[in-house]
């Protein structure tokens, strides 16, 4: 979009306000039987987004309500179009997962300035008025990725994190991770490789990471395909010597991990109570009644005693 459009519409959103077409009272606009909620998310390609997306849907119908589902694709500048957009649609009420936790505070205060509550899911925002943030308890899972990172390699040797630096649930993990891995003071984080959630550059950070350290026993990927990618160029150098702890568990990992692979284990998340959960504190709001500034939804620790025992993938 140019920025004569993006003026154009900015203009057209301050009359509809001037109107007094606005999304108070009973959270519906004008013109509308149901509440309009526009929700953008970093990327509808990775499983997670999938799962957390048809939760969204199922219970948005449910609870009466009407979606406008869009992805940004890890470009913050495109999130910021999304929002434009939403505001200039008089949307009810904007939920996020931002592609960059900080990028995306001036698209907050916009909306909110615009009197258009904004809510975040999975990835917290590091500035602006968000009412509520429904996400797993990153904090915790990081912290489960180094206790059982450090079992796995018996307490000692060189490891690696493969990061997402820009975004507020990797750094909750990251730093869960760090807190906890202070703890196990023969295990050491060598480097911190940014591979951007994606598998293909985790592959890149994976290989440069086995030429820069030779002895290296452990890698903490702070989302599944990151572990997949690490996986991947593992297998094919023939390293069976060092393990990885994942995050999100998807189906995927969790046949790598069943197969005994190099990815030992995971931390579970739950994409479809956090969806759920985020759409039921929308309603709640919408409808006048308090809601929590934050909600942790709670993680645990997939590994290949925990899926056998089960019988099945855990989701």
């Amino acid at each position: 979009m140019t920025m004569f459009g993006r003026v154009i519409k900015w203009v057209l959103a301050i009359m509809l306000v001037g109107l007094g077409v606005s999304a108070c009272g009973s959270g519906t606009p004008a013109g509308r039987d149901r509440p309009l909620v526009g929700v953008t998310l970093l990327t509808q390609t990775h499983s997670f987004f999938k799962d957390l997306e048809d939760a969204l849907r199922a219970e948005a119908a449910a609870q009466g309500m009407d979606l406008v589902v869009v992805a940004c694709e890890m470009d913050p500048a495109r999130q910021v179009a999304q929002f434009e957009d939403f505001v200039t649609q008089r949307v009810s009420a904007i939920l996020a997962a931002p592609c960059d936790s900080s990028a995306v505070v001036p698209s907050i205060q916009a909306a909110e300035q615009a009197g258009i509550p904004v809510f975040t899911a999975d990835v917290a925002a590091r500035g602006g008025h968000v009412v509520s943030h429904v996400a797993s308890d990153n904090v915790e899972g990081g912290r489960l990725a180094a206790r059982t990172l450090a079992a796995l390699i018996g307490e000692q040797g060189d490891v690696i994190i493969i990061d997402h630096p820009e975004v507020a649930s990797v750094q909750d993990r990251t730093r869960g991770f760090d807190e906890e891995i202070a703890k196990h003071p023969n295990v050491r984080v060598v480097q911190r490789p940014s591979a951007s959630g994606q598998r293909a550059r985790a592959m890149a950070a994976m290989e440069d990471m086995l030429q820069a350290h030779r002895s290296l026993k452990g890698v903490f990927a702070i989302n599944d395909d990151s572990a997949l990618g690490a996986l991947a160029v593992l297998e094919a150098a023939g390293r069976k010597d060092i393990a990885i702890v994942g995050f999100d568990a998807t189906a995927e990992a969790q046949e790598a991990i069943r197969r005994g692979s190099a990815l030992r284990a995971d931390i579970m998340q739950h994409p479809d109570e956090i969806g759920r959960t985020a759409i039921q504190v929308i309603a709640r709001h919408l409808a006048g009644q308090p809601v929590e500034p934050v909600v942790a939804v709670p993680v645990s620790v997939v590994d290949a005693a925990s899926l056998d025992a089960a019988g099945a993938p855990a989701r």
